[in-house]
């Protein structure tokens, strides 16, 4: 039987990492092609790293391209360089598409984002017209990353699906995400400065989201579409940090210290139900026990 290949960009990053460990866990020859090396509790036995920026298109032309699936999760992470996130998000994902645009691959996936919506009402669906994420240069970047990808799936029939994740949490994530940050302050029991909490949020657990980049691999349906991959069940973040704070019996959250910002959007959620018909996916991962698994990972890993 033939060894399933794929080539996961950003494969150092938290999803990448999670990607990668369940592929190999698979049978599959992974490769991880990203613009550094990954951190020591990131390495993974098997997985063939590649450092490569993604914006170097002649760079990135000499990598052996016999894949048969591609995840695109690479990006810069810092979006206050306005340049280079438009580069990492937009030019990388097209030098990508370009590289395997003639070849015989199965499927590319472009991992995309809810901020592709802008301020577009909740729960989002995705057969609506996309709102111009003018206030984020990210939401700008991924939105025109999505439709460059569907006009080549149109022009060419790029075996092409554009999922749009919400907020993903899990054991291994960096601590700059409002979850690891409240976990972090309530191990320790610090007094810690928040904002009124009023927003709303989706958060989904690391695992139901591989489970779907996986459905989506093997799902020819797929091709030419775009799939929101969420939890269904918004929550007030003020409750989710009341209740990590309970979980973990200690922390002492200050609400209203931090301002929101003026672009700060108030209710975020998806509608998926077409994740439902086309892939047959449902999270299984309830809020309660993805933030159990998530406090125990990091009260064993000492914030590393």
């Amino acid at each position: 039987m033939k060894q399933n290949k794929i080539l996961i960009t950003g494969g150092t990053g938290f999803i990448g990492y999670h990607l990668s460990k369940r592929c190999i866990k698979l049978g599959w020859s992974v490769t991880s092609l990203s613009s550094n090396f990954p951190k020591p509790n990131k390495i993974i036995r098997g997985v063939k790293y590649i450092i490569v920026d993604i914006t170097n298109k002649k760079k990135l032309s000499k990598i052996k391209n016999d894949f048969d699936y591609i995840v695109n999760l690479a990006g810069y992470v810092d979006h206050s360089n306005k340049k280079k996130t438009l580069d990492s998000h937009y030019i990388g994902c097209k030098n990508l598409a370009s590289l395997f645009l003639n070849k015989k691959i199965k499927k590319f996936v472009q991992v995309g984002s809810s901020i592709e919506y802008g301020k577009l009402r909740s729960p989002q669906i995705e057969n609506k017209k996309n709102s111009q994420s003018t206030f984020s240069i990210y939401g700008k970047a991924k939105l025109l990353s999505t439709k460059y990808l569907m006009a080549i799936y149109k022009k060419e029939k790029f075996p092409t699906t554009v999922i749009r994740l919400y907020l993903v949490y899990g054991p291994k994530q960096d601590i700059n995400r409002v979850i690891p940050i409240t976990i972090k302050n309530a191990l320790l029991d610090k007094k810690f400065n928040c904002s009124s909490g009023l927003q709303y949020r989706d958060f989904i657990y690391i695992d139901d989201v591989i489970n779907a980049i996986l459905k989506t691999l093997k799902n020819r349906k797929t091709n030419g579409e775009i799939i929101n991959i969420g939890s269904n069940k918004p929550v007030r973040i003020k409750d989710l940090i009341i209740r990590i704070c309970y979980l973990v019996g200690s922390g002492k959250p200050i609400f209203g210290k931090i301002k929101l910002r003026k672009d700060e959007i108030k209710s975020l959620y998806p509608n998926i139900n077409k994740a439902h018909k086309i892939l047959k996916w449902r999270p299984k991962i309830s809020l309660n026990t993805g933030l159990k698994r998530t406090i125990k990972y990091y009260k064993n890993a000492k914030f590393n």
